[in-house]
């Protein structure tokens, strides 16, 4: 029995999932978190408490398709809550609201309709956000929805950080910097106050390193300048995707190569980046765990980008108080944040070695000049924050 809300995060091969109960008037308290990760390949669900223990650990049978994992997991939230429980809204991920998304939005049939038109801009993510909406639909119709978008965050930045220096018509249409990761970054720079207060009102680069990777430069916790643009392929170099590359080289795909539109497609979304340098793995793990040639030249393209834009960035700053460190590889690499720390020295960052094998969370030693930080990243708590407000049902999550 109780009141719950359900958060989803879906992608193209996983889908993570948790359950908030509504604990009295204004919280929400976490109760349960897990994911289904390899879908189309070979599905894994997992799932754990609010306090961290084992709920579920089970590997599927590969012909577990996305459908089947919605299937899947309903029956066994069904199973775990029973009938007395009422879900009072489900809140989701999706990665591209436009120009006309500032804020999170209550699903309707007109925003269903204006975030697929998004989907070339996004097809690495955006399809699958959808399709989460769609299976909520099916099974809980009625129920409301709410998109949280991962380009809201930085829909306030300067103009001059917005533009894209095309022919004005072409811009009019939507054309512009978006920015993304807007949700991870949203979570750290709410939790900054209370893990380095030191920093929260100054000037902080955040470092959302993943499969998808992107930094963003926060001044009193807004955001300024973002790595990425218009679409998810600009800026640091990621698992698949190139990051910041010469449009000539697009033009020579397009022309010399004469490659389709497709074809290019995929290029730029499932085989460059750190894949496409190694030729061996996507995976930053891997990488480092090889001894190739080419794995090495992937993980110093990676240090290297990263650097490069990190000093960009300071100097749209003015300079920096603070480097935070988040997501898969910001969070679990010791090596990927030392290099890079050891890289931005120059900046002020000296590197506390013990500190940065424990995960700090502060990283950096009592003297450096600018402080460096791990702090682990909450989508799903800020996809939860604001379902509840906007759905007039909580005004905190725990």
């Amino acid at each position: 029995m109780g009141d719950y809300a359900i958060v989803l995060n879906a992608g193209s091969s996983s889908l993570k999932f948790s359950v908030y109960r509504h604990s009295d008037a204004t919280t929400w308290k976490m109760e349960v978190r897990g994911q289904i990760d390899g879908i189309g390949s070979m599905p894994r669900f997992s799932a754990s408490d609010g306090g961290g223990a084992r709920l579920a650990d089970e590997q599927w049978e590969p012909s577990v398709d996305r459908r089947g994992a919605f299937d899947a997991l309903a029956r066994w939230l069904g199973a775990r809550y029973g009938h007395g429980a009422r879900v009072l809204g489900v809140g989701h991920r999706v990665v591209h609201g436009g120009a006309k998304y500032a804020q999170p939005a209550i699903v309707t049939p007109q925003v269903l309709q204006d975030l697929r038109a998004l989907v070339p801009l996004a097809p690495l993510h955006q399809p699958y956000n959808l399709d989460a909406i769609d299976a909520v639909s099916e099974r809980l119709p009625g129920v409301p929805q709410v998109a949280c978008f991962d380009t809201s965050f930085h829909r306030g930045q300067p103009a001059v950080a917005q533009l894209v220096p095309l022919p004005r018509d072409i811009c009019r249409g939507g054309v512009q910097r978006y920015g993304f990761h807007g949700l991870s970054y949203e979570y750290i720079a709410s939790v900054l106050p209370a893990v380095a207060p030191e920093i929260s009102r100054g000037r902080v680069i955040v470092a959302h390193l993943g499969s998808g990777a992107s930094l963003c430069a926060m001044r009193a916790g807004k955001s300024i300048d973002n790595t990425f643009g218009f679409t998810a392929l600009d800026g640091l170099c990621m698992g698949t995707r190139p990051g910041s590359i010469d449009p000539g080289v697009i033009l020579y795909l397009f022309q010399v190569l004469e490659l389709a539109a497709s074809d290019v497609e995929t290029i730029l979304y499932k085989k460059s980046g750190l894949l496409g340098i190694s030729e061996i793995s996507n995976d930053m793990r891997n990488l480092l765990g090889s001894s190739e040639p080419a794995a090495r030249l992937a993980v110093d393209y990676f240090v290297y980008q990263a650097t490069r834009h990190i000093g960009a960035l300071a100097a749209v700053l003015g300079g920096i108080d603070g480097l935070v460190f988040t997501a898969g590889i910001g969070e679990n690499s010791a090596e990927i944040r030392k290099r890079i720390c050891d890289a931005s020295a120059w900046l002020g960052v000296e590197i506390d070695d013990d500190a940065n094998t424990r995960k700090g969370p502060r990283i950096s030693r009592a003297a450096s000049r600018v402080s460096a930080w791990v702090i682990p990243t909450n989508e799903e708590s800020i996809i939860a924050r604001h379902t509840g407000v906007l759905l007039g049902l909580s005004e905190a999550v725990n």
